[in-house]
C-alpha cells in the first residue's frame, strides 16, 4: 500500500491510469499516468506523466510558480478531493507552466471559491515524448472529512486548439470533473 500524508494509504494498486473521455475532440493519440505518494509526516506529492508526441500538443512553458485561474481551458493537471460524503470538495488545477489554483466547493459546483494558500512546488520533465509533472502539496491543504476520496483529471490541448478530457473514471455524459461520481478513489486512515 501507498502511503499518504502519513495518516492515508490507498486501498488499490498503483500507478493510477486515466482515461480519455468518449467526445474527446482530439486525434492525438497519449497515454496518462498518476501516483499519490507520501513525502513526509507534512507532505505529500501528486505525480502526472503523459506520454505523447508533445510536439502535437500545445504544452505551457514552465515559468516561474504563480496563483492564475481558467488553467483547464488548456493543457492542465487536477486533483479532486472530498472529505466524508461531502457534498463539499477541493479542486486543485496544475499547468505545466508552473500556474496553479485550488478552489473551495460546498456542494456540486457550487462556490468555487478561489482558497489563497502556500505556494505548491511544481517541477517539470521534458522530453519529446514525455512530460512529468510532480506537485508537493502540505497536509493542511487538504478538505476536513474522513475518508478522503479522489478524483484525478488532465486536460490536453493538441496545436491544433482541440482538448482531450482524462480522467480516473467519467460519469454517463459530457466531460464532468465534478460530478460526484468521478471521485472514485477512496484514501483510508493508515
Amino acid at each position: 500500500m501507498l502511503a499518504f500524508a502519513s495518516m492515508y494509504s490507498v486501498a488499490t494498486k498503483h500507478p493510477f491510469t486515466l482515461v480519455a473521455h468518449p467526445c474527446t475532440r482530439s486525434g492525438v493519440t497519449a497515454r496518462i499516468g498518476a501516483r499519490v505518494s507520501e513525502l513526509s509526516g507534512d507532505r505529500f506529492a501528486l505525480s502526472f506523466v503523459l506520454e505523447s508526441d508533445l510536439a502535437k500538443l500545445r504544452i505551457p512553458a514552465l515559468r516561474t510558480s504563480r496563483p492564475a485561474d481558467g488553467l483547464w481551458r488548456h493543457t492542465c493537471f487536477e486533483a479532486f478531493l472530498m472529505g466524508g460524503s461531502g457534498p463539499g470538495y477541493r479542486e486543485f488545477n496544475f499547468s505545466p507552466s508552473g500556474a496553479w489554483a485550488m478552489y473551495d466547493f460546498c456542494d456540486y459546483r457550487a462556490g468555487g471559491e478561489a482558497v489563497v494558500g502556500p505556494t505548491p512546488a511544481i517541477e517539470q520533465r521534458r522530453s519529446p515524448n514525455r512530460l512529468e509533472l510532480e506537485v508537493r502539496l502540505n497536509r493542511v491543504e487538504l478538505p476536513q472529512g474522513r475518508p478522503l476520496w479522489l478524483g484525478l483529471a488532465a486536460v490536453i490541448e493538441d496545436s491544433g486548439g482541440g482538448l482531450s478530457y482524462w480522467a480516473l473514471h467519467h460519469p454517463v455524459g459530457e466531460p464532468d470533473f465534478h460530478h460526484p461520481e468521478a471521485f472514485v478513489q477512496q484514501l483510508e486512515p493508515a
